[in-house]
Formats: C-alpha cells, sequence, structure tokens
C-alpha cells in the first residue's frame, strides 16, 4: 500500500523541485531565457524543454524505486512495471504546472508557498493510510488533489487492478499538463517577448 504512494510521491517531489527552484533562478537571476527567446525558440520549445529535463532526471528515480522495492517483495507482479510510466505522467504533470506557477514568483519568499501547499497535499493525499479515515466532505476536497490522482493511478498499476477510473486520473494529468504549458508559455511570452 505504501509502495505505490511513495513513488507517486517522490515523482511529484521530483519534478516539482526540478521545475520550481530551477526555473526561478534561470528566469530571475541568470536570465537565460531572456537569451534562449532571442533566438530561433518559442516560449513553449522553452517550457518543453526545461519540463523534458525534469523527465529526464526524474525517470531513473522511478525506475531505481522499483529497482529497490523489487526485492524487498513489495512489487506484486510483472505488470506494476506500468507504475513506472504512471509516474513519469505525473511527473510531467507537477513539472508543467510547477514552472507555470513559478514564472510568477519574483521573490525567494514567495518560493515558499511551493511547499506550504507541497506538505499537506503529502500528508493527506493517502500515501501513507487510506483517506477513507477522514471525514467525507474531506475526503471530496482530498480527491480533487493532483497527488491523490497519481497516488490512485500509481496504485491501480502496480496491483493490476485496472478499471475506467484509471482513464480518470491519465485524464486529471493531461488537462495538467495542457494547462500548465498553456500558462508557462503565455507568461515567457508575456514576460519576454514584448
Amino acid at each position: 500500500f505504501i509502495a505505490p504512494g511513495l513513488l507517486a510521491t517522490s515523482a511529484m517531489n521530483g519534478a516539482i523541485y526540478d521545475s520550481t527552484w530551477n526555473v526561478f533562478f534561470k528566469l530571475n537571476e541568470s536570465k537565460l531565457y531572456q537569451g534562449m527567446l532571442a533566438t530561433p525558440l518559442g516560449p513553449l520549445d522553452v517550457a518543453l524543454g526545461e519540463i523534458i529535463w525534469a523527465l529526464i532526471r526524474g525517470l531513473p528515480y522511478a525506475v531505481a524505486f522499483m529497482l529497490i522495492t523489487a526485492p524487498l517483495g513489495l512489487v506484486p507482479s510483472w505488470g506494476a512495471i506500468f507504475a513506472i510510466p504512471a509516474a513519469v505522467l505525473i511527473a510531467f504533470g507537477f513539472a508543467s504546472f510547477g514552472m507555470a506557477i513559478t514564472s510568477y514568483f519574483k521573490t525567494y519568499q514567495q518560493m515558499g508557498f511551493i511547499n506550504i501547499v507541497l506538505l499537506p497535499m503529502t500528508l493527506f493525499s493517502g500515501s501513507l493510510y487510506p483517506i477513507s479515515v477522514y471525514p467525507d466532505w474531506l475526503e471530496k476536497v482530498i480527491m480533487a488533489l493532483p497527488l491523490w490522482h497519481g497516488i490512485e493511478m500509481v496504485r491501480a498499476f502496480w496491483f493490476g487492478d485496472l478499471n475506467s477510473g484509471v482513464l480518470i486520473h491519465i485524464g486529471y494529468f493531461v488537462v495538467m499538463i495542457a494547462t500548465g504549458l498553456f500558462v508557462t508559455s503565455r507568461r515567457l511570452r508575456a514576460l519576454f517577448l514584448r
């Protein structure tokens, strides 16, 4: 129960930190994106490049997680290998959304808001225990959070419990990715291509 929850949570953490602090520095300190946008690259190219780099770094983490949990007997079957692409999808969603949010931050103090959101989401999204311990109203709030969808998706692949709910979780992340890329590319265009 806990292993797939931790895989989803680590995919979120790796992607969010890669696409927020690194992006913040490149956006506000080194002004790297200004130079990149002076080339034929467009804002969407820059956003996709940064996010794909976060995914390239995150994929080995997911594979290593699986390689460590398998000998411990925590992987129920070979079908659990599909939890790795699910973790990459989670990372893609959080990386694109994280980059979009970071494009609005101007100070290091504002970056602290990321941890204020991530910590409760990590603790209460069902990674360590079922959300059924909460009151009904709080369960519904948790079920709207992206990490809950990620954990449920990874668990479905991990245990081979594939049903139509998995498509809802995948759709949630596809919308998250599209929204993040759209906002990021518009924001970079507004900041640097005036």
